[in-house]
């Protein structure tokens, strides 16, 4: 990460993973882990954390003393021994956010954790200004200087690291408003950021006498009681229509202060600069919303057609959407037997990629079981190298959590191999941050349906892979889509809460088809998605590595030898190669207009085997 910015959780969106209450018995769940993050701090009032803290201000005031308006003139030798100083102190920076960040995890409801991230994020924002001049002094560097420091292997090494800085070269603004914009951050995006939360953690949901949280609600949604669903769907866009005015001030205020921003910079597009910083073209991002949009029909129309039909409707009401089939086995997973399919799954594909993930279970890095206040969804956050990362899930023994478990153990895995790379090389653009996920998914998912012999319970199964994929794909494109129309739209001026809305139903009308009905409920369904909050257009990631793992798993299944260590070889990485580098030893260019197809044609496979079923 660049220093003065905080590391992103490698979220999945609540309605794919929803936290639940714990309804489920703790016996039929089995002894489920929680964190320790005692790795990273012993406590939140430690010595060691305030020790951290004053040595990071201290070394970034000798930093800027030593360094500040020299860099164009130091030897090769010289700006690596800079560049390595900077490294370390990035490093103890993003342990204390890291930490700070999985302690709001554990209780946005918790007054004190509030109080405690944002104390952390003003204190390191303060720090960090210190060194905010070290990236934006590189820019300065005239090419054929850089290129003679480069000579010196101390710098070379860190030539990827350097690419990303000065890839944002054009759009660089004069020291004075980098400062600025660096300084009021905490009062401007991470604060609406907090009020999000804050606001979603403190909703209840009325349901008969009860009282829910908006992760109970959206469990409901995948009921097999059609009542229950569609009770719950109302249950949960009243609700949200009660607060539309804090979350359409919230959506307002960030798409002005991005547009204001983008337009000083002079980013072409409302999601330029999250391609850039994504390591990946404008055009390849628009190559992927382009193939996946015009395979709407032949995709999610395809499936929820054919699903209405196994539910004996015309249509399905937006309730349904996500409604298990009739024959869906809803039988309990304890995590002991979660633990084991995932590792098995994992070990078939590589011995040492289910041994680094057996660490996790080994160690407490994982925090499993389902409490009041905690973070909804799931993630993982990588932590810094010096360290390890954690997963955070919200496990109710449903098929679909164990699929998280893979999703977010992909995630860790990745991130252990890419630690090699040191701290300022190891994040992986998000755009390849998803491939270990999903492709762990895959695995995970081929090993169930392999084992299973029930005819009925495999067709129950790959609908749900279907339907999964779709979320990831369909959905998140979609997502992708209404986010630059009301960043369009906004840039005309302030949107109401109900032209969002109008937005949202447009969008998708135009991607679920018409064998999807809504309602006047589900306008407000946009409001509780935190992607669009916490890190503006970073959903088409999802279909990005969905795409990208069904070419790969297609490639591996045509030919194992070698490819697992090929693959690996791609995790290890990192940061440190685009996405053309890493995916040309499978033959795969992103470019390509033809590599979005052959992704997308992996779904539609599987809608064809189940339109061929009985």
């Amino acid at each position: 990460m660049l220093l003065g910015t905080y590391i992103v959780l490698s979220l999945k969106e609540p309605e794919m993973t929803a936290a639940v209450a714990n309804t489920t018995p703790d016996k039929a769940l089995g002894n489920l882990p929680v964190w320790d993050l005692s790795d990273l701090y012993p406590a939140p009032d430690s010595a060691e954390l305030e020790a951290d803290l004053e040595e990071a201000a201290r070394e970034s005031r000798i930093f800027s003393d030593r360094y500040k308006g020299k860099l164009a003139s130091l030897s090769g030798d010289a700006l690596g021994a800079a560049i390595s100083e900077y490294e370390v102190i990035d490093e103890i920076i993003g342990r204390i956010m890291s930490y700070a960040q999985l302690v709001y995890a554990e209780d946005v409801s918790d007054p004190e954790a509030g109080r405690f991230y944002q104390s952390m994020q003003e204190r390191v924002n303060d720090i960090s200004a210190d060194v905010l001049f070290f990236s934006l002094e590189l820019n300065e560097i005239e090419d054929h200087i850089l290129l003679k420091q480069m000579k010196a292997a101390t710098v070379s090494k860190y030539k990827p690291w350097l690419d990303s800085i000065r890839s944002f070269r054009p759009y660089q603004l004069s020291e004075e408003i980098e400062r600025l914009l660096h300084d009021k951050r905490v009062a401007g995006r991470a604060a609406w950021s907090r009020l999000f939360d804050e606001t979603m953690a403190d909703m209840r949901f009325k349901n008969g006498e009860a009282e829910l949280t908006s992760e109970e609600v959206m469990n409901m949604l995948s009921s097999p009681d059609e009542g229950i669903r569609k009770s719950a769907a109302a249950t949960l866009g009243s609700e949200l229509a009660k607060h539309a005015r804090v979350f359409s001030l919230i959506t307002n205020t960030l798409a002005k202060e991005s547009e204001i921003e983008d337009r000083w910079r002079k980013f072409a597009q409302p999601a330029s600069s999250r391609n850039l910083s994504n390591q990946v073209e404008d055009e390849v991002v628009d190559a992927l919303n382009v193939a996946v949009t015009a395979a709407y029909p032949d995709l999610s129309h395809r499936y929820y057609a054919m699903k209405a039909k196994w539910f004996d409707k015309d249509q399905l009401d937006h309730w349904d959407r996500n409604a298990p089939l009739p024959e869906a086995d809803n039988r309990i997973i304890p995590w002991e037997q979660a633990t084991e399919t995932v590792l098995a799954a994992y070990r078939e594909f590589s011995p040492d990629l289910a041994n680094i993930g057996k660490r996790f279970f080994e160690n407490k890095w994982i925090d499993a079981p389902v409490r009041d206040g905690k973070s909804s969804g799931a993630f993982a956050h990588p932590t810094v190298p010096s360290a390890h990362p954690y997963l955070l899930l919200n496990y109710q023994g449903k098929t679909r959590d164990v699929m998280t478990l893979a999703h977010e153990l992909g995630h860790g895995c990745h991130q252990v191999l890419a630690a090699a790379q040191g701290n300022l090389m190891a994040d992986t653009p998000l755009t390849l941050a998803e491939t270990a996920s999903v492709f762990g998914e895959m695995l995970t998912f081929r090993e169930m349906i392999r084992t299973q012999e029930d005819i009925a319970i495999r067709k129950v199964m790959l609908a749900g892979k279907v339907e999964d994929m779709l979320n990831t794909v369909v959905r998140q494109i979609a997502f992708f889509n209404f986010e630059l129309r009301v960043h369009a739209a906004r840039r005309e001026g302030e949107l109401t809460a109900e032209d969002i809305c109008d937005i949202w139903i447009e969008i998708q009308t135009e991607s679920l088809g018409p064998a999807i009905r809504f309602d006047d409920h589900y306008r407000w369904y946009w409001a509780y998605i935190p992607h669009f909050i916490h890190s503006p257009f970073y959903v088409y990631a999802y279909a990005f590595g969905d795409c990208l793992v069904n070419s790969l798993y297609g490639i591996y299944r045509e030919s194992v030898e070698g490819f697992a260590d090929k693959y690996l070889d791609m995790l290890r990485a990192g940061g440190s190669l685009r996405h053309r580098e890493l995916l040309r030893p499978f033959g795969l260019d992103a470019s390509n207009p033809d590599f979005w197809q052959r992704g997308l044609d992996v779904v539609r496979g599987m809608i064809d085997e189940l339109e061929a079923m009985p």
